[in-house]
């Protein structure tokens, strides 16, 4: 089967678990003898992956007809569009996003062979200021992609590509799947951005198949968009060592400890509840180190209430990380944390597993429902996140314990698994 396969990011230029998701998902479907055309808002380096054809969205000539933005559906206009979504964006993105004058610059060509003009949408591969606007110029480029390429099924991922995939829907008839990692509820609870949020139910209205990473996100989806059960698919994520990179030989400390948390500084990621957890530990061990990895516009706010609480010389901020960085963080840390006040699924956790770190997760959480070796807690119970960040650290045989069963769970929570079911999905749209 050829899949023609919608993202916002792949590794190595990638901001979250979305770009690890779709590598995992498109190595395994390659793996099973299927073939992959993965489109992208840009590349920043030629060459693709060795399982995948790498399409950068910015490089595709467009028909001039194409020019105007308009009305998308009723209720969204585009030119009144000033979002602020910053998922995965960190502050020096973001800072060279805001000086740029203009996000929106084209470039006319003209076929050598006919007449025609045509038109280069550049487009930001960013979460920035003008989101809403980069999504709709790649739907358009999805149009001209879909008329070119030969495949039978479309998957698309988030609501970044939704407007992709109706357009490749609409040229080529083929079906499809809208594979949902995050929903606006997740990013903002119950303060959700309409325009967004009205994009996602399109979407959702429009695919002939849903896969959610969880039944958690299922749920959400059910209740909060009206979307009948029978039409999602649960598909959760998975991880692989060979994804993980290589393994550091750090000596870990054993006289003082390290508590990590991963991920965007933001709301959803509840690194509030960590700050407040680790204050609560430091007056029963107070020689162990916190460091909050990532970015986000939490991060002022954290580093605030942290000097508030007189904790700053145990806690260390180090920004946002990537590649050999999130790998090395991992080997030398002794627990990992993920406090999320609603998270889709969350890969982290696995990652952190491969390096055997022991973890604890937020119950309000989709990788929850599929590991049984790992403490949970609700997130807002800040003294049962400190009683069990003081129970891994005080009592070694408990964390040893953890680890040694989560090394099987890993093994076999394997995308090739995760794969088979995504061609189940596609296969009953034929």
């Amino acid at each position: 089967m050829r899949v023609l396969m919608f993202g916002w990011e792949f590794p190595p230029h990638m901001s979250g678990g979305l770009g690890t998701a779709c590598y995992g998902i498109t190595k395994a479907l390659t793996g099973l003898g299927h073939e992959v055309i993965f489109v992208v808002p840009r590349l920043k380096s030629k060459g693709d992956p060795s399982h995948v054809e790498l399409i950068s969205a910015s490089e595709v000539p467009v028909p001039v007809q194409y020019r105007t933005e308009g009305h998308v559906f009723h209720g969204l206009d585009v030119r009144m569009i000033h979002s602020l979504l910053r998922p995965y964006l960190n502050e020096h993105q973001y800072a060279d996003l805001l000086e740029d004058p203009d996000l929106t610059h084209l470039t006319w060509e003209k076929d050598p062979k006919e007449e025609k003009k045509y038109r280069l949408f550049e487009i930001s591969e960013h979460y920035g200021p003008n989101l809403i606007a980069e999504v709709l110029r790649y739907g358009k480029v999805a149009g001209v992609i879909a008329e070119k390429q030969i495949f039978d099924v479309i998957h698309a991922h988030d609501w970044m590509t939704i407007f992709a995939g109706i357009n490749a829907k609409k040229i080529s008839g083929k079906p499809l799947i809208l594979h949902v990692h995050a929903l606006e509820f997740d990013r903002s609870g119950d303060h959700v951005n309409q325009d967004i949020y009205d994009i996602e139910r399109l979407g959702m209205s429009s695919a002939d198949r849903i896969i959610a990473v969880s039944h958690y996100t299922k749920n959400l989806i059910v209740n909060r968009y009206g979307v009948h059960p029978d039409k999602i698919t649960v598909v959760h994520n998975a991880v692989s060592r060979a994804e993980a990179g290589a393994a550091y030989k750090v000596e870990r400390n054993i006289d003082k400890k390290i508590v990590l948390f991963l991920g965007r500084i933001t709301f959803q990621k509840g690194p509030d509840y960590f700050v407040e957890a680790a204050a609560k530990v430091l007056k029963e061990i107070p020689d162990v180190t916190f460091v909050m990895a990532g970015a986000g516009d939490m991060m002022p706010r954290m580093i605030k209430r942290v000097a508030a609480l007189g904790i700053g010389k145990n806690f260390h901020f180090t920004g946002f990380l990537q590649g050999a960085e999130v790998e090395q963080i991992f080997t030398m840390s002794d627990l990992y944390v993920m406090p999320s006040v609603s998270e889709p699924f969350g890969i982290s956790p696995l990652e952190a597993m491969v390096y055997d770190v022991p973890v604890i997760i937020s119950k309000q959480s989709g990788v929850s429902e599929i590991l049984r070796h790992a403490l949970k807690v609700d997130f807002w119970d800040v003294k049962e996140m400190a009683n069990q960040i003081i129970a891994i650290l005080k009592h070694p045989a408990l964390s040893d314990e953890i680890v040694e069963r989560s090394r099987e769970e890993v093994r076999n929570i394997r995308w090739e698994n995760a794969a088979e079911k995504i061609v189940a999905v596609y296969q009953s749209r034929r």
